[in-house]
């Protein structure tokens, strides 16, 4: 058979081809086929040295046995783990109940079924010293299932492990088995047994008809006509039936016996168990094998709204090297993922856990299941994505917004909050989305993702006190390496991504220890910044002038307010004082419209939260080609540290240069020739030999945008370059002159 391949004398590699790591109950099936052969032994038919692993999303099994051997096993000597939830109704304990499957192995007295018959028995007397005439309700069920577990065999408890767990409250239910090993109406245990039926005589323990073709289709994919309109719940989406599921409107269900009771003993692996935790408000929390709560909209299959009614996900893991039974026990024993010390809480953390090494344990990647509310209310173990494990050291990154009262953590709560505003809704939604993508992949683009949502969330909370009141703090002040690694080496991503960079860091010292005049103050109601303490809100801030108009405009207003503010402080010659610099060739570009006023906006906010010192600057490579019209009036919207540093001949240590308001005013007016004759007037009072004889004039139509590019701040050397572009030199004395 091609499904099988000679390793050595003794060992053969066996591809179980029907095993995938998708859907859920493929996945399950492949580590039932390694408990069961392993825990059977030698003497079981089995192999106690068995191994298996993942290849190309398919299980392989590494045993001595023979494929031929391997069905035998599960033919003739596979006993079933004895699966019963008496807590449920539809369980077959109870009179309305369909009681085929349970009255069928009960009444057995073949070997094959001895185990059910002992933990059918075990259950049945509980029922019956409780006196149940249906299923136990409320604090009924707890005492129920705590007598159950006293007189329960070894094999009925691994079951109530996986399927329920008792935290000293009430009951509660790890999602892979729906609420204690039911979904709906369907137990999962009662038609386990009715399969059983469909496969085995109960009282010879012999194999049906069609139990051999089926067997071979559910491991090796093969062909079969044993398929049977029967529920399989969550595990299997496309074979659950519905809309869709066949050639006509609607379908029934279509699944191998096989498949569903090879499900079912995967899951017995997945035991949980309960583990208090001082940081959280609940008593307890259940914890289960790599299983968070739901962040369904971190994935392209689902939205956030699903997580509303979603029971959780579970993360499912991959390895690609051999596991014994024993190592994939100790895995899932310890399937736990830490984050920064505490265990992962969510979707989001476990993929941080990822990219931190939070779990290494040989894992190579997990597939990720949402059980997420489909099809009317029925819940569906929906593939989300695959993950794969690496470490990814800008991930750490993304603890800089756990800073400041958790504001991650804050900003993801309130998000769920159903009277938040939805501009702030759809920003934290996208910031999870892009924060997840991080975590995969450390690109630029993924950095500007998340830092474009950040800037976002802070304006829209800027617009809510009440919002305020749920999220105390705005964004945190983030590291230098979010801008180094959102723009690339030198930020050189874009013109855009320069020019916001740019306004990001502008930072007019107010003088006499009075405090600082950043961006964020202009985009966002924030006090100015503390030089050892975080920013806080300000709903009563006057320096907030950013609002959902054109860039322009905004840009226009900024320099208003930064100009009163100037004036007020006493520091008008650093009015457009900025840390980082955008180039000469990216201002011709936004002057001539070649750049995206959006972009530049989204990633403004973000960026003015980075903290931006020392960040190496961009340089043009070639000689500037603004017109000289510009460079006359950039003169006056650059600092007079700028033009000190510089070393003007005509610019001495006592001169001042400060931007006249009507010559603002004039661009925002579209009189632009009369704007740069003020600029010519006013540089002549400097003493400097201007080219020409008169103003030189511009095509440039747009004022507000000319406006808006002559405050896009230069860096030093960029600044001197286009100075020498104009040739300014100071008029020779008449002394000098003779």
């Amino acid at each position: 058979m091609s499904t099988e391949t000679a390793q050595s004398a003794s060992t053969n590699e066996i591809v179980l081809s029907g095993c995938s790591p998708s859907p859920l109950a493929s996945y399950l099936k492949a580590l039932a086929v390694l408990r069961l052969l392993a825990e059977a032994g030698d003497h079981g038919g089995g192999d106690a040295d068995v191994t298996g692993y993942w290849n190309n999303d398919q299980f392989v099994l590494r045993t001595k046995l023979k494929v031929e051997e391997i069905c035998d096993f599960f033919l003739l000597r596979y006993q079933p783990t004895p699966l019963v939830a008496p807590w449920n109704g539809g369980s077959g304990f109870y009179p309305k109940d369909n009681t085929d499957g349970i009255r069928a192995i009960a009444g057995s007295s073949n070997e094959r079924f001895a185990a059910y018959r002992q933990s059918i028995a075990a259950a049945k007397a509980v029922v019956s010293e409780l006196s149940l005439k249906e299923s136990p309700k409320f604090e009924e069920k707890t005492t129920f299932l705590q007598t159950l577990r006293n007189l329960a065999p070894d094999g009925l408890l691994r079951w109530m492990d996986a399927a329920v767990i008792l935290s000293g409250e009430d009951p509660r239910y790890p999602p892979l088995l729906g609420t204690g090993g039911n979904d709906g109406r369907l137990d999962f245990t009662n038609n386990f047994m009715q399969r059983q039926l469909e496969l085995f005589d109960v009282s010879s323990g012999q194999p049906r008809g069609l139990a051999s073709e089926g067997l071979k289709s559910s491991l090796f994919d093969m062909p079969t006509t044993s398929l049977s309109d029967r529920a399989i719940g969550q595990f299997a989406p496309g074979a659950a039936g519905g809309p869709n599921a066949s050639a006509d409107f609607d379908g029934a269900a279509r699944i191998n016996a096989w498949d569903f009771v090879l499900m079912l003993e995967g899951a017995v692996l997945f035991a949980a168990s309960t583990s208090r935790k001082l940081e959280t408000s609940d008593s307890t929390i259940l914890s289960a094998p790599f299983t968070v709560r739901s962040r369904a909209g971190t994935a392209g299959s689902a939205s956030s709204e699903d997580d509303g009614d979603a029971r959780g996900e579970i993360w499912m893991p991959l390895w690609f090297n051999p596991f014994s039974i024993e190592e994939l026990r100790c895995l899932l024993a310890e399937g736990r993922a830490a984050l920064n010390g505490k265990a992962t809480r969510d979707g989001l953390d476990f993929a941080r856990a990822v990219a931190q090494l939070g779990v290494d344990r040989g894992i190579d990647e997990f597939q990720r299941y949402g059980f997420l509310m489909r099809s009317g209310k029925a819940f569906l173990a929906t593939p989300l994505n695959r993950v794969k494990v690496s470490r990814n050291i800008d991930a750490d990154l993304i603890q800089d917004l756990e800073k400041q009262r958790n504001w991650l953590g804050s900003v993801q709560r309130y998000a769920r909050d159903e009277n938040a505003p939805n501009a702030f809704r759809s920003a934290a939604r996208q910031l999870d989305s892009a924060l997840f993508a991080l975590t995969q992949q450390s690109t630029r683009g993924n950095f500007q993702k998340v830092l474009t949502q950040i800037g976002k969330i802070d304006a829209a909370l800027s617009l809510s006190p009440r919002s305020q009141d749920a999220i105390r703090s705005p964004a945190p002040t983030l590291k230098r390496e979010w801008a180094e690694k959102a723009g690339g080496e030198a930020a050189t991503d874009s013109a855009e991504f320069r020019i916001a960079m740019a306004f990001a860091g502008l930072r007019m010292s107010l003088g006499g220890g009075r405090g600082i005049a950043d961006t964020r103050m202009h985009l966002t109601r924030v006090g100015e910044p503390g030089f050892r303490s975080e920013r806080q809100w300000d709903p009563n801030s006057s320096a907030c002038t950013w609002g959902p108009g054109p860039l322009t405009g905004n840009i226009a207003a900024l320099l208003h307010r930064r100009r009163l503010i100037s004036i007020k402080h006493g520091v008008e010659g650093e009015l457009l004082a900025s840390i980082t610099g955008a180039t000469c060739d990216d201002v011709a570009d936004f002057l001539a419209g070649a750049t995206d006023d959006g972009r530049i906006t989204d990633l403004l906010g973000g960026l003015a939260c980075v903290k931006l010192q020392g960040i190496e600057l961009p340089r043009s490579g070639n000689k500037p080609t603004l017109p000289a019209g510009f460079a006359l009036l950039k003169l006056f919207f650059t600092t007079e540290s700028q033009l000190r540093k510089s070393n003007l001949p005509w610019f001495t240590a006592e001169s001042r240069m400060r931007l006249p308001a009507e010559m603002a005013a004039r661009l925002v007016s579209n009189q632009i020739d009369a704007a740069i004759e003020l600029a010519w007037r006013r540089l002549l009072s400097f003493s400097v030999k201007l080219p020409g004889t008169k103003p030189p004039r511009m095509l440039c139509t747009d004022g507000p945008r000319l406006l808006a590019a002559l405050c896009i701040p230069l860096s030093q050397i960029e600044i001197r370059r286009l100075i020498e572009t104009l040739d300014l030199e100071a008029k020779l004395s008449a002394e000098q002159s003779d």
